[in-house]
Parts: C-alpha cells; structure tokens; sequence
C-alpha cells in the first residue's frame, strides 16, 4: 500500500516507520523544512529506542522518504495519515485543531482516486465529521472516506506498541475504507491483535476515555500514598495487592509525582472540555486533572520538608528531568513544577538526564545543568530522584554519600528499598512509605 504521514512528529515517524517496516511504501510530510533536512539526513529528532535503526532500514530499502511538498505525496496514495499535533488552545484548555483542519484543507486539492483520509491525531468527538466536511467544500468530486485510528502508544515503548497492539482501534463509516485499513495492518495478522472496527465518533471518544481512565488510576494510588504515609502503610504493598484483581490491573498504579507528557495533562482537559459543551460534566477527570495539578507542587514540598522546611540557599541535585524515562520529552514534566517551587523557595537546583537537557535548558533559565550523575550531585545539601532512568537504580551509594553535603535523598519513584538505603546511613525520604 501507498501511504502518505502527514506530520513527523512523535506519532506521525514513528506510526511512518513502522508501517513501512510491515512493507507499504511510507512518505512521511512535515511543513518544517529543517526537520525534513535532518531526517532525510539520518537524524532522528526525537528520542524514541530502536528508531534511529528502524528509520535507516526502511530508508536504505526504499520504503520510508521524507518531504515538504505533500500534493504529490498525496496523489497516488491509497491512505493518508493526519498525524499533527493537537495541544491544548490557549485560555480554555480545548484541543486546538487548527492544524488537522490545515492538512484537510491540503488534502482536498490533491486527491487522486478513492482515498482513505484517517485522523491519527487525538481529536474530539465530531473532528472526522469536520474533516470531510472541509474536504467535500474543497473538492466536491473527491472520491474519499475519513477514518478515525488513533494512537495508543508509550513513549519509550513504542515501536513494540505499534507492532504488537492490545487492540486497533478504527473508527469507519464506509465499507470500502475498512477493506484499505485491513490491508494496511494485515502484516500484524500473525499476531492477531484484534482489530476493533466501531463507528467514527466512538472511536474518536475510545482515545480520550483511555488515556482519562490510565490518568485518574495514576491519581488514585498517588492519593492512597498519601494515606500510606499518615496511616504507615507502604503503597507499593497496596498497589500489588489490588493489582493483582485482574479487575484492576497492575499497571499505571506506581506511586510518584503525578503524570505528564503529550497525551494525559493535553487529552484529559479536552474531555472535560466536551464534556461541558455536551452538557454531560466529568466530574470524575475534573479531580483527577486538579489533583494531578496539586501533586507536583506537593512533591517540591515534601524535598523541602526533607531540607528542615526551608530550601533557601540550599543546593539541590536532580536526578532526572523528562516526564517519564526513555524519552526526552518535558512536555508537563513534573519536574517543570518541582523545579519551579525549589527555585521559587531560594534553592539552586543542579540536575542531570540521560536525554532530556536540550529541551530543558530553555524551560528552566535558573538551573545548572551537568554531564552525569555524580556531579550535579557533588556537594549538595540533598538528593532528589525524579524520573526512574535504569541507570539511577544503580547508583554507587558509598559515593553518592561521599559526595553529598548532607546524607539526604528523596525518592520520588520509590526506586530504592527503604531499609538498605537507611542501613547505609541516609536520611531516605520516599512516596507512600513510611
């Protein structure tokens, strides 16, 4: 199959690179001219594992290029892909569509034959609806039909995501569309992930309901840390023992500074925002969203409580930027809060991240970035873990201590057993622990 990406961004290389490893012929289409540059020179703009290599391959086989013209990159394909950014709109929190409506409007004007257009952005109920309209005003003799396949993908996962879904989740209103789809994820028969085809609307609705539901169990076991903590109980013990009710699920219930990234903080508040408009309120997510909020600005608290209630000239070292690891994205990272109240109460932060500083540097003016571990953590008054990167679980402690001012650290992914950091002579401050 002939398939055009329209959009290179986190979705739109990744979903580019895996379907031209299953074999179809992918050009993928951004507006930016130096991304394109720099893709098409064999450099990876994101940080994603196993994508620079799946990238190289499909591009040394002939099956994945790039470009910035998408009206031929259109003509001849027999599926094109919207996979723009949908952020939250400035001053209501709605998903701001501008961008999917741009490349419908594109789109129009080249279509050659019978076309699946398919929304891989995450867009709100009605957005396909709107698509074909924009489409059918600009060209009223195209021969299309608009598809809803939206993403469920981890970062730092996701190429194993893509190529061995829980499910496939595609959202038609024409018969002919779903034989093109079919073919298109034919290569994953062999894993049998069960294609989910349901209608436009409900598809559309089926992203943002999971990524509110993955949200608020995160919220949740973070709200019962609290509880640990005041009761002494250990919320590592109780997520297990729910987690283990196969009603409930192990996953997205490890306590920490609340969630972040690309998806949750933006999707979530977009639901809300439907909700309300439809007159069918969220109260639920609505908390979620507040308390996930509050979170971050509580774990500042909780390394300035460990400090003795004041971080004023006090240097902090932080280990661990990105909002989760393997990725270096920072999109409401916790850390941007944590950094903020530190910095905000007299502290100087000092902080380290395997792949994220490039993109912190400009989001945090006031902190002091360093080339390892070991030395942002050099003379300073405590350590902080924020995002649990596998090399931060084996830390030579003898020299963390050695190093530290005062033997303090605080845990926020809880990486580290309490009793033998403790036996070793920290002070160890952890989440929902006692």
């Amino acid at each position: 199959m002939n398939i055009t990406m329209i959009g290179s961004g986190y979705v739109g290389l990744v979903s580019g690179a895996c379907f031209a490893d299953f074999g179809h012929k992918v050009i993928c289409v951004d507006s930016d001219a130096s991304k394109i540059e720099r893709l098409k020179g064999g450099e990876i703009p994101i940080f994603e594992p196993g994508l620079d290599e799946l990238v190289a391959n499909n591009v040394a086989q002939n099956r994945l290029s790039f470009t910035t013209d998408l009206a031929p990159a259109v003509k001849g394909a027999d599926a094109v892909f919207i996979a723009v950014g949908t952020p939250s709109r400035r001053g209501d929190g709605h998903a701001d569509l501008s961008y999917v409506y741009a490349a419908a409007r594109t789109i129009a004007g080249a279509l050659d034959g019978f076309t699946v257009v398919v929304n891989k952005s995450t867009v709100p109920v009605g957005t396909g609806d709107e698509v074909e309209r924009i489409i059918r005003e600009a060209n009223p003799q195209a021969d299309f039909a608009v598809v809803s396949n939206p993403e469920f993908l981890r970062e730092g996962a996701a190429i194993d995501d893509f190529k061995r879904p829980d499910r496939v989740v595609i959202g038609i209103e024409d018969a002919r569309a779903r034989e093109v789809m079919e073919e298109i994820y034919r290569p994953l028969s062999l894993n049998a992930p069960p294609l989910l085809f349901v209608g436009r609307r409900t598809s559309e609705l089926t992203k943002y309901a999971a990524n509110a539901f993955l949200a608020t169990k995160i919220t949740f076991i973070n709200e019962i840390a609290d509880l640990c903590e005041k009761v002494g109980a250990d919320v590592q013990d109780v997520a297990r023992g729910i987690g283990l009710d196969n009603r409930i699920g192990r996953k997205f219930l490890h306590a920490g500074p609340g969630y972040g990234g690309s998806c949750f903080p933006k999707d979530t508040l977009a639901l809300i925002k439907t909700g309300q408009d439809e007159g069918a309120a969220l109260r639920i997510v609505e908390t979620v969203v507040a308390v996930n909020d509050a979170r971050k600005r509580a774990m500042a608290r909780k390394i300035i409580q460990a400090l003795g209630g004041s971080a004023r000239g006090k240097k902090i070292a932080l280990l661990g930027l990105a909002f989760k690891p393997n990725t270096d994205d920072m999109r409401d990272a916790p850390s941007l809060a944590i950094v903020a109240s530190l910095t905000g109460d007299g502290a100087q932060v000092h902080a380290y991240d395997p792949e994220s500083m490039e993109q912190a540097r400009p989001l945090m003016p006031d902190v002091i970035f360093h080339d390892d571990a070991y030395a942002a953590i050099d003379g300073a008054d405590a350590l902080a873990i924020v995002t649990e990167w596998d090399a931060f679980r084996a830390l030579d402690l003898d020299r963390v201590k050695n190093l530290l001012k005062s033997p303090i650290i605080i845990d926020l992914r809880n990486i580290y057993r309490a009793a033998e950091i403790r036996k070793r002579g920290f002070a160890y401050v952890s989440v929902g622990r006692a």
